[in-house]
């Protein structure tokens, strides 16, 4: 089998500096044995940080009801919760009338907004987004743009549709910190710019940006950022919207119910006379999630106290291995939207000639112990663009062809919990599955490639 960059020696500065839960999980192989876990799905779901566990861990004995007890607990709770907000602004530098919303996920956060905003508001969105922020804005005042294919041609095609646009109707951009296909950073500071240029305003989904990148809502000028904590390395379960108040402040509450209730009576006309509170109570109705809220700000301190310069640091020296290692195995092709200078988080998606995704993240869990994505990511239009590219233009993208008409394609994305020797492990295995094929049988039955049993 030919050389790959996992020759190379291991630079002990790339050992991974944030342990993470599962890192010695092992699981059994289809040709027999057993082997550490390689989770390399960092984009999906992160793994839990042992410091956000210990932290949930340690609070998890003074659990009580938040918001409307007298007990000491109760207090104590809700204290914890109103802490992790205040950790939470800090850390994404929010100004100090903003509001910061605990949610489930982005997904959420995403729809909270698009619920709040004003009526007429015109919303401009890129193809090239996550479903999550394609789909929530109502569709009768939505402009998609077409796919850019480098950082200055998204600026520019927000330019040109936002030219002449009237200025008396509310505006909202929708744009990625870093797409969750290729990792892949875009120009969000230029973009709000462009925004606020014309009267509008900019939520950036911060759910792979999050995890790798330090986020200074004031520095980039966005109005709100929406991001997962599944993604920066707390458990399921809870996600945030931080942002400006008013239009926030002015909707009907996101959940009806109590807690977001400040005055409920009936009236003599036997319907009801509903005052909602203002601020973040007024979308947080129910029990609130103050476990997933502490886990979310533990986790925000843990990168921040890690250092984000040196994480950035390792992470671009992992992806320099993992590129390296993939380019140089034949029709390997390494999927980029905005060219191959664009600068990029932890992740990688692919394509390999005459071999269907599914099939290939099949072999590499049943028979290396990896785990990767395959598929369409929850961004449809996205991969029609990037894989559409390779067909249309093979010889620009290193001659590879996907067989069929699949738009599917293979993701590999890491984070601060990766071990170096996981990344090393990905190239030689994807290399043996090119050159030696699968040591196994699969089936396709429709949706996966199980291995035939």
């Amino acid at each position: 089998m030919p050389a790959t960059s996992t020759s190379a020696p291991i630079d002990p500065a790339l050992r991974a500096p944030m342990p993470v839960l599962g890192r010695d999980v092992t699981v059994p192989l289809v040709t027999g044995g057993s082997v550490t876990y390689a989770a390399l799905d960092y984009a999906a779901s992160a793994p839990a940080l042992e410091r956000v566990w210990n932290d949930v861990a340690a609070f998890l004995p003074y659990y009580g009801s938040v918001h409307r007890g007298a007990g000491y607990l109760s207090q104590l709770s809700t204290a914890l919760l109103e802490r992790s907000r205040d950790t939470v602004r800090q850390h994404l530098g929010v100004q100090p009338d903003d509001e910061v919303l605990f949610t489930r996920s982005t997904t959420d956060s995403l729809n909270l907004l698009a619920g709040a905003l004003p009526k007429d508001t015109e919303v401009y969105v890129f193809e090239t987004e996550h479903h999550a922020a394609l789909l929530p804005w109502h569709d009768g005042a939505t402009t998609v743009l077409p796919a850019p294919c480098s950082a200055q041609d998204a600026v520019d095609r927000l330019t040109a549709a936002l030219a002449g646009r009237d200025r008396r109707r509310p505006g909202l951009v929708c744009v990625t910190g870093a797409s969750n296909v290729t990792g892949e950073l875009w120009p969000v500071g230029e973009l709000a710019s462009v925004a606020h240029a014309v009267g509008a305003r900019l939520v950036l989904d911060a759910a792979q940006l999050a995890p790798h990148r330090p986020i200074d809502v004031s520095a980039l000028d966005v109005d709100y950022v929406a991001f997962s904590g599944h993604k920066m390395y707390a458990p399921f379960g809870a996600g945030v919207l931080a942002g400006r108040a008013d239009w926030l402040g002015s909707a009907r509450p996101y959940l009806a119910g109590g807690g977001a209730s400040r005055r409920v009576e009936v009236t003599a006309a036997g319907t009801l006379d509903v005052q909602w509170h203002g601020g973040s109570t007024r979308h947080e109705a129910g029990s609130p999630n103050v476990v997933g809220a502490y886990a979310v700000a533990s986790a925000c301190r843990a990168l921040t106290e890690a250092g984000f310069n040196a994480l950035v640091e390792r992470e671009d020296a992992l992806l320099r291995r993992l590129t390296g290692g993939l380019a140089a195995i034949p029709g390997v092709t390494l999927l980029s939207l905005l060219g191959d200078g664009a600068p990029r988080v932890g992740m990688v998606s692919f394509v390999i000639e005459g071999w269907k995704s599914s099939q290939v993240a099949a072999a590499l869990s049943a028979e290396h112990g990896i785990g990767v994505r395959d598929g369409l990511f929850c961004a449809h239009p996205l991969m029609r663009v990037l894989v559409g590219a390779v067909r249309q233009h093979p010889a620009s993208l290193r001659g590879s062809r996907p067989q069929g008409r699949s738009q599917h394609a293979i993701r590999a994305s890491f984070g601060a919990g990766t071990p170096v020797e996981h990344v090393d492990r990905l190239v030689d295995a994807v290399s043996s599955i090119v050159h030696e094929g699968t040591r196994h049988e699969y089936r396709n039955d429709g949706k996966r490639c199980p291995p035939v049993r």
